[in-house]
């Protein structure tokens, strides 16, 4: 790295690395251009633009007007993963974090895209502005300065989302206990599971939101005439939490078998109860060895002082007294 440094500095001045860099990025976003501008007209556009313009369009090709993605659209094959497989893990893991809506993928990979872009140009005003005549600067860190801003920007959507699934998620884990309970005393109570479903979605909003909003996605789409299996097996992969897909397996296996759904609802419902018990005592006991570095760090020193001070201190008396 020394080597290439001094040999683009000998040839471009002491901007080579900026240069090179600079030239890099030109580049990639001139042979991103002719692929963005060669795509074929997607027919479904072409579809939607003749019934705004009003022109008579046949019945089995007429389009739902939806002009969410509008913006975007052109750029699809350019901000969704094209592997099928990639595009269900990341649309997975937005639904997970409460993100639902269509574009949701697009709108991830844009903030990347334009968070990394941004964070580029920020760096290379700041090389510019701060450390580009520094004597002692290296590859390495023109590197960081330059490209640092931009990892972090292209990072940055990716944390913001892992943040946001793990919070959601360990909001219907604590809240799913309580949820359960309610549901089997609204069955006991004689309202069947799709009128308990409404029912808990609307006590527990106050307290789980996230677990509230499950709910009524479930009871939405059992109305809409969805396969009950089907919705409940949507709502445990949208969780993402154990204890929501166990249920949804304990009350598939109880409506196939044809057992009752309070028995089922009962035993279940203690099971989280003694589990969350166990949750709370689990870090309950983690918590004296997380103490234990804090408190020796803010313990042992001031004791040291107290013990060991009036000795040093003597000691540094006495020494001074035998010089004089």
């Amino acid at each position: 790295m020394e080597q290439m440094n001094e040999l683009l500095t000998g040839s471009l001045g002491e901007f080579g690395p900026l240069i090179l860099v600079g030239g890099l990025g030109l580049m990639l976003i001139l042979a991103t251009i002719p692929i963005l501008l060669s795509q074929k007209r997607d027919p479904l556009e072409k579809l939607r633009e003749e019934q705004e313009r009003g022109v008579v369009v046949k019945p089995g090709k007429r389009l739902r007007t939806n002009k969410s993605n509008d913006k975007l659209e052109k750029y699809k094959n350019f901000l969704e993963p094209q592997n099928e497989q990639e595009y269900s893990a990341v649309r997975r893991k937005l639904m997970q974090a409460g993100y639902r809506t269509k574009d949701a993928v697009r709108y991830f990979h844009f903030a990347q895209f334009a968070l990394g872009i941004g964070g580029l140009v920020l760096g290379v005003i700041y090389y510019m502005a701060f450390k580009a005549g520094a004597q002692d600067l290296t590859t390495q860190k023109t590197l960081m300065y330059i490209l640092g801003p931009g990892i972090v920007g292209y990072m940055a959507p990716k944390y913001w989302v892992t943040k946001r699934q793990q919070e959601r998620q360990n909001q219907v884990q604590e809240g799913f206990p309580d949820a359960l309970d309610m549901m089997l005393v609204c069955i006991e109570a004689g309202q069947s599971l799709d009128q308990a479903i409404i029912r808990v979605a609307q006590e527990i909003r106050p307290s789980f939101p996230a677990l509230a909003d499950e709910f009524e996605i479930v009871s939405y789409e059992i109305k809409a005439g969805k396969d009950k299996s089907t919705v409940l097996r949507d709502m445990g992969e949208r969780c993402g939490v154990q204890d929501v897909s166990s249920f949804v397996t304990v009350l598939i296996q109880s409506t196939t078998f044809g057992t009752s759904i309070a028995d089922a609802l009962r035993v279940y419902a203690s099971e989280m109860r003694d589990k969350r018990v166990m949750r709370a005592e689990e870090k309950a006991n983690k918590l004296p060895t997380k103490m234990t570095l804090v408190t020796m760090t803010l313990t042992v020193p001031p004791l040291l002082i107290i013990l060991v001070g009036p000795s040093v201190h003597g000691i540094t008396n006495i020494q001074n007294a035998g010089g004089n």
